[in-house]
């Protein structure tokens, strides 16, 4: 990628229903060669995809948890299930493997602490081989950024 890629990502994070012809505008392009180069970025998996970004509490999801996940052991085959029940659950809007105390953290979102409580019970602790869950709830967003930093 070079820096004309760079900013057409960038440009796109910010604003992904920018038309071609804007998008060319902003990054000192003509409109063929920016949309060929907004295609390729888009074969090679660089732009996975454009979606609108919603407010979490106006759609009626205003609890944010972070979850530590801790598995009993590391077998691959109790690794594969874990991920792949987590897959699974609409609740968990992001799943990330750490080094430390803890496996896995979860980003999971829900209406309220009922739901959470239903969310823990039914579904997490189907899930079988886990060790411990350590919640913490988020009480606020202080910075929320979907664009990548610059160079």
């Amino acid at each position: 990628m070079d820096t004309k890629d760079r900013q057409i990502v960038r440009l796109l994070q910010q604003d992904g229903r920018l038309t071609n012809q804007d998008l060319a505008e902003r990054v000192g392009l003509s409109p063929s060669p920016c949309l060929r180069r907004v295609r390729l970025l888009e074969q090679a998996g660089v732009i996975q995809g454009y979606g609108a970004i919603v407010d979490q509490q106006r759609y009626g999801l205003p609890v944010t948890a972070f979850i530590r996940v801790r598995l009993e052991r590391h077998a691959r085959d109790l690794v594969q299930q874990f991920e792949e029940a987590i897959r699974q659950l609409d609740e968990v809007m992001d799943c990330h493997l750490l080094t430390g105390d803890a496996d896995y953290l979860l980003r999971v979102i829900v209406a309220d602490l009922e739901s959470y409580e239903r969310f823990i019970r039914r579904k997490m602790h189907a899930i079988a081989g886990i060790a411990s869950l350590d919640t913490t709830f988020a009480y606020g967003v202080v910075k929320s950024s979907r664009t990548f930093p610059a160079d």
